[in-house]
């Protein structure tokens, strides 16, 4: 058992050995093809038409779902649906990228002959030099010639790994040149863990904020403080700016003759604020670190005045930790 374990994690180091050293093979090799093979995409008015049979196949959609989540429209065909009428979704304007390992993939005949008839610009990548993918090619890109990971040589593993980084490249390389930045991302990922992490304060604040005047007496307060519901009252000065917030701990506080008291003289003063724009993770950030569960959002262009409040609860529940 233990000789067997010890060949599974030798096997495994092996692998991962080979195909990190690929991928730096792949690195070194880049060259001018890669370059104009990212402004032919950048010069295209339509879409990137992304296409591969098999294993290719797969990493071909994984490419055009990063296209299309970092700002370069893309959609992936599959070469046999390509040959029973999908091929109507190959236009003018687009710009067609076909992943092939040997090139000579007798699926992607016809995609590449429709490319060929109809002006549309073709980027190829397959390991074989001078295949006809890479022939019929306006941009050939060719993979390094490295072995596959397992010892037989024929399991699609080093190669594909190989287009899958270089599609990563290619849509790096867009996504910089356009300055995609974290709002356009946030855009095309509204949810899950993504959508979570880029959501700003603004998305999750409370537009009804509980506000009372400095010079209110507490019992307002306290009213003020039950009917809004997130446990805290803001305070505001004479030009209704927020000077302090009063919370369950200054009730506390001053519980001997609370009622006799003004809100002003009850609050503590500078409460913590955070501007709308702020990413939602830097407002749980704040909380946690002054173990409190609310925060005032202010205007940022007018310091002080109260545009909303966000509270911990709603964070948790929009996934933002």
């Amino acid at each position: 058992m233990i000789s067997s374990t010890t060949d599974f994690l030798a096997t495994g180091r092996r692998v991962i050995a080979r195909e990190t050293e690929a991928l730096g093979i792949l690195g070194d090799s880049l060259g001018d093809s890669f370059g104009r093979a990212v402004e032919l995409i950048l010069a295209a008015q339509g879409r990137v038409i992304v296409s591969g049979m098999g294993k290719s196949g797969h990493i071909a959609r994984k490419i055009a779902a990063t296209f299309a989540s970092t700002g370069t429209p893309a959609h992936f065909v599959h070469p046999a649906e390509a040959s029973h009428g999908d091929l109507g979704m190959v236009t003018s304007g687009d710009v067609a990228l076909v992943l092939s390992n040997s090139g000579e993939t007798s699926e992607l005949a016809d995609i590449i002959a429709h490319t060929r008839r109809f002006s549309i610009p073709l980027i190829g990548i397959a390991s074989r030099e001078g295949s006809t993918l890479l022939r019929q090619s306006d941009v050939a890109i060719l993979l390094p010639q490295v072995p596959e990971a397992c010892e037989t040589g024929i399991v699609p593993t080093t190669s594909t790994t190989m287009t899958l980084a270089l599609g990563d490249a290619l849509a790096i390389a867009l996504m910089e040149h356009r300055r995609f930045t974290p709002e356009h991302f946030r855009m095309f990922h509204p949810g899950g863990k993504l959508g979570a992490k880029l959501l700003k304060v603004a998305d999750l604040m409370h537009d009804e904020v509980p506000l009372i005047g400095w010079d209110r007496p507490m019992g307002e307060a306290l009213i003020e403080i039950s009917r809004k519901g997130f446990g805290v009252v803001g305070v505001t000065d004479d030009a209704g700016l927020l000077a302090g917030i009063i919370t369950d701990g200054d009730l506390r506080r001053h519980m001997e003759g609370l009622l006799a008291l003004t809100a002003g003289q009850v609050m503590t003063k500078n409460p913590r604020a955070i501007a709308p724009e702020a990413l939602a993770e830097k407002a749980v950030a704040e909380m946690n670190d002054r173990k409190i569960t609310s925060l005032f959002v202010v205007d940022p262009a007018d310091p002080g005045k109260p545009l909303g409040i966000v509270h911990i609860h709603d964070c948790l529940r929009a996934g933002v930790v």
